[in-house]
């Protein structure tokens, strides 16, 4: 197992440097420049003129479309660097979304043309210089992101440092330092969604928490399956019966320094691998369900995250885990679950078995304290089908805590969209022996999973996050990886930060 827990990120190096852009020694430049009509930034500027204007000529040559996620490489045999890298951003109007893929795009050029050290210049885009700097620090690491634990042969060159050119500023260094945190986070989700089944399964996942925790100084706790049935968790512990990997339930808390301004959990779904149970998969459905715990993953990496940021919460992130097998002591359909609240659920499919799982965790959350609940799970196919596999839909019994979520969402560059919770659906999940079915057919399923978590958030203010199909991306863009992308760990911080910046 090769996961990160205390952050992979802390492995570059990052400073800053008054030392005039053309003339840092590093094997790489990173400059900015816009589409053709628009004005170069000073650096760029800089960079082209220690080059005798072979920059401008060579982009023109190219046809440079200067478009965020476009990048330019040309060789530069130590004059100013080896190499200079050019990514396209149009800085009189860019966002820090923009910012962040720009960057990103960079860093994944940088590591193609297998740099050591990298020297950027972040232009001046009106942003504020905290967010400038962090955006440009995130979309960085991000970008450099591998996941290569099990490749044999010879390791691959790495950047090992990172130098921004420019003046050191209280906001800037803020900047680095939140960036790093949060693509520390990133990267701790990302790695344990790449891991395969037989590294990650319950235990282990409880122990990447534990260590995590350990790391960034988290308070801990976990429960086995024999302290799970004595709390009355019917439903995780049937889940994680037929498997001899048993279930696990675990909690990392992160108390403020101050006063609490509220508690809020952070639920994820940790079903480590899912076979679907006895409600067999078919085989080209079960080969990617590794990724069936990226809920989980971005709950550790968003604590992961908020552990070193300055937020006014006490914030839990719940997870519980259970690996989904078919055997002799497995769960069955027609079988009667009893959740931790007491609710009597009837099996239909034990392939729905994430909101069994979440379904005990969400009770659990709720007795903690918390006032605000918000999961995360790759629920449902049908989430694909109604929205597409890069989205995220979102599902509240709070409008305003759904909407507080998609803005974040759209802040963190991600791509979130507020789904109805209607209660005309509810009957689908009407049961003839028990308080309901675990699933209500294929008509509305995301909906109907959703009203199914419901049932469980015990009155409190409750969002659930079908990340289905956005947890694995079919191909690399920007900051993101082809493979596991981390998705929910920035917006969940985002959102935090925000409603910080109410209270």
């Amino acid at each position: 197992m090769a996961v990160r827990a205390s952050g992979a990120p802390a492995d570059v190096g990052i400073k800053f440097t008054s030392t005039p852009v053309a003339e840092i020694e590093v094997d790489t430049l990173v400059v900015c420049a816009p589409p053709e009509d628009k004005a170069w930034d000073a650096g760029a500027a800089a960079v082209d003129a220690a080059l005798d204007g072979a920059l401008k000529v060579a982009l023109t040559d190219a046809a440079f479309s200067g478009k965020t996620d476009a990048t330019f490489n040309l060789p530069t045999p130590g004059r100013p660097a080896r190499r200079v890298i050019v990514t396209g951003l149009d800085a009189g109007s860019a966002t820090g979304e923009d910012v962040r893929a720009a960057f990103g795009a960079a860093a994944r050029a940088a590591r193609g043309a297998k740099s050591r050290s990298v020297a950027c210049v972040v232009p001046d885009t009106g942003l504020d210089a905290a967010t400038a700097f962090r955006a440009a620090t995130e979309g960085f690491l991000l970008g450099l992101y591998s996941f290569g634990a099990y490749r044999s042969g010879e390791e691959p060159v790495e950047v090992e440092r990172l130098v921004f050119a420019g003046e050191e500023t209280p906001e800037a260094t803020e900047g680095v330092q939140k960036g790093q945190a949060v693509a520390a986070g990133v990267y701790l989700a990302r790695d344990l969604v790449f891991e395969p089944g037989n590294a990650i399964y319950p235990v282990t996942l409880a122990e990447v928490a534990r260590e995590m925790s350990t790391n960034v100084e988290l308070e801990y706790e976990v429960f086995d399956e024999r302290q799970l049935a004595e709390m009355g968790a019917g439903a995780l512990v049937a889940v994680g019966q037929g498997s001899s990997n048993p279930p696990r339930l675990f909690r990392m808390t992160y108390t403020p320094s101050g006063e609490s301004q509220a508690t809020i959990a952070l639920v994820g779904k940790g079903i480590t691998f899912d076979t679907g149970g006895m409600s067999l998969k078919p085989h080209d459905g079960m080969v990617p369900m590794k990724t069936d715990m990226a809920g989980a993953a971005a709950v550790l990496g968003a604590m992961r995250a908020i552990a070193e940021l300055d937020l006014p919460f006490t914030v839990h992130g719940v997870i519980a885990a259970a690996e989904n097998m078919p055997s002799d002591t497995a769960y069955r359909p027609s079988d009667v679950l009893r959740a931790m609240n007491g609710k009597t659920i009837e099996v239909i499919s034990t392939d729905a078995e994430g909101r069994l799982v979440l379904a005990d965790a969400l009770v659990y959350a709720a007795g903690l304290g918390s006032e605000i609940m918000i999961d995360l799970a790759t629920l449902t196919g049908a989430k694909m089908i109604a929205l597409g596999a890069e989205s995220v839909a979102v599902f509240a019994n709070d409008d305003d805590l759904a909407k507080a979520i998609v803005d974040a969402a759209g802040e963190a560059g991600e791509l979130y969209w507020h789904m109805p919770l209607w209660d005309q659906l509810r009957k689908q999940l009407d049961s003839e022996i028990a308080d309901m079915k675990n699933t209500g057919g294929r008509g509305g399923g995301a909906i109907t999973a959703a009203l199914f978590l419901s049932e469980f958030a015990e009155g409190k203010r409750w969002a659930h996050l079908d990340i289905a199909g956005a947890a694995w991306a079919s191909s690399a863009s920007g900051y993101t990886p082809k493979g596991a992308t981390g998705i929910g760990v920035r917006t969940l911080v985002t959102y935090l930060e925000r409603l910080a910046a109410q209270t």
